[in-house]
């Protein structure tokens, strides 16, 4: 049985990766900001933490909560956007909402859980997208977005230097069917998520650090 952590875990992809790694037997520690969210998460067996990336008081207190905790698996899925493009600047609070989410979240828990996994020998994977890919970008659009996760890349890259004895990756979800995603997209949160989570069973040396997609390909452009 292995211990995994995800943090942003209430609704969409962090609750599947929730559902599906209960299933598979796995002790889950889980996160949300709210009473409803971690009764859900409760509700999947979950152990549910209440957690607020976006608030650096919520996000500093991660390490005393999860003391003494060797972590496998650790999923930084907490997430947000906007979809506004190149045609007019961000406001400064569309700015800090992505930010404070989708990067800096992300910066000040990842040092913290990264011991934990250390100790487990084992993976930190935080969800990106194909749309933070600078040498594959088509467009503008969801301008603030690609440019949070881009900035999410590099922090779990350059990060990796200093956990040797432990593998640190960026995810694509691929296009999902959550709040963020819409009916539209082509795969449903449990497809994404089960892909996901064989990248994550089957990982090697020469992925540490890197962006891999959803179904197994690794990212060629940056």
């Amino acid at each position: 049985m292995s211990a995994v952590l995800v943090i942003g875990a209430s609704r969409g992809i962090g609750l599947e990766f929730v559902r599906q790694y209960r299933a598979a037997g796995d002790r889950v520690i889980a996160t949300a900001r709210d009473d409803a969210g971690l009764e859900r998460l409760r509700d999947l067996g979950a152990e549910p933490m209440r957690l607020d990336v976006a608030d650096p008081l919520s996000a500093s207190g991660v390490s005393w909560q999860l003391d003494g905790e060797k972590i496998d698996v650790a999923l930084y899925v907490a997430g947000v956007i906007d979809r506004g493009n190149a045609t007019s600047p961000p406001t400064q609070q569309a700015f800090d909402a992505l930010m404070h989410t989708n990067v800096l979240g992300l910066m000040q828990v990842l040092p913290q859980v990264m011991p934990m996994v250390e100790e487990a020998g084992g993976v930190f994977g935080a969800m990106s997208s194909a749309m933070s890919q600078i040498g594959a970008v088509p467009g503008s659009n969801s301008w603030l977005y690609r440019v949070s996760k881009a900035a999410l890349n590099m922090a779990v890259s350059s990060a990796r230097f200093n956990y040797p004895r432990a593998t640190l990756v960026t995810l694509d979800p691929g296009w999902v069917q959550t709040d963020m995603g819409g009916g539209a997209a082509p795969l449903t949160a449990e497809a994404s998520v089960r892909g996901l989570r064989d990248v994550l069973a089957h990982l090697n040396p020469d992925d540490n650090g890197r962006l891999i997609h959803h179904d197994g390909r690794r990212a060629t452009t940056w």
